[in-house]
């Protein structure tokens, strides 16, 4: 019996106790409509991702994180890597601002040669780190790339504008609870939105919290709150836009629904248009969506 296939039996799972590996912080990222891309530009999207990481964290004055980085590797249309996990509160913020701020810079400087908009997975785990070529692999990566092609990440990109909204981060349950309801990281709860992930065809559902540095268009859409609402307007039939009404006399009667999610949030929408968030706190925001 070779040694390979010693080590791999001596790795069953629960015949004898094994020490936990290392925990890291994990860090994936994607590029919106990658394929949309054409051919000849792949290779450049591949290689330029990696640079605007590097130069985000350098503006975030976390220079250390890049240079000390776990188990690197491009994913073609993405990158991922391990970090010390004490790190995660600071990638919270103010790096995934400073990541919006360098892209916005960056799609303006290339003049829509190649313009990129980056989905953001943040995640905590054990996961192995010891030298060898396995490193990185376990349940926590995997969970980080599910969460990254999750529906609510995808959506919040895609319902906001490309001129002013350039990245949509996601973060796991428990890179929330540790990070941001603990009090480390530089943003409040509120600034999250706690989402069911799901990812069409794979077995996979846990509790999510979407964030936007910088919100724009209709991002408090009932949409991302959860598949069913999701699944009702994607199979919904298109409409035909009816004509303004004229008068007062004209219009339908207003109607309000409420859509309830954890932590004390409660949309108000409007069917023609005006929404309010109220958090329970006594402090309300009025705007249009």
């Amino acid at each position: 019996m070779s040694q390979k296939l010693q080590r791999l039996i001596g790795k069953a799972p629960h015949v004898k106790s094994h020490r936990l590996p290392p925990y890291r912080g994990i860090v994936a990222v994607d590029a919106k409509d990658f394929t949309g891309h054409r051919s000849i530009q792949h290779p450049e999207i591949s290689r330029v991702i990696p640079g605007l990481l590097q130069h985000s964290l350098n503006r975030a004055k976390l220079a250390d994180v890049w240079e000390d980085r776990r188990f690197p590797a491009s994913t073609g249309d993405g990158y991922v890597f391990g970090c010390d996990p004490a790190a995660i509160p600071f990638l919270i913020h103010p790096w995934l601002g400073a990541l919006q701020e360098t892209l916005t810079e960056f799609n303006v400087h290339s003049a829509g040669t190649i313009r990129l908009r980056l989905r953001v997975s943040l995640h905590i785990g054990p996961l192995p780190d010891d030298g060898a070529e396995s490193d990185g692999n376990g349940t926590p990566r995997n969970d980080t790339h599910r969460l990254l092609d999750s529906r609510p990440v995808k959506m919040m990109l895609a319902a906001s504008s490309e001129n002013v909204t350039q990245v949509a981060a996601i973060l796991s349950d428990r890179c929330f609870e540790d990070a941001v309801a603990g009090g480390y990281t530089g943003r409040h709860p509120d600034h999250f939105v706690e989402v069911p992930a799901t990812v069409p065809g794979k077995v996979f559902a846990q509790r999510a919290w979407l964030h936007v540095p910088a919100p724009s268009g209709n991002l408090y859409d009932r949409r991302i709150l959860g598949d069913r609402v999701i699944d009702e307007l994607e199979s919904a039939p298109a409409t035909p836009t009816a004509p303004a009404p004229t008068s007062a006399a004209d219009r339908p009667a207003r109607t309000s629904t409420v859509y309830r999610v954890d932590r004390g949030f409660q949309n108000n929408g409007q069917v023609h248009g005006g929404q309010t968030w109220n958090d329970h706190s006594g402090d309300r925001e009025r705007g249009d969506r």
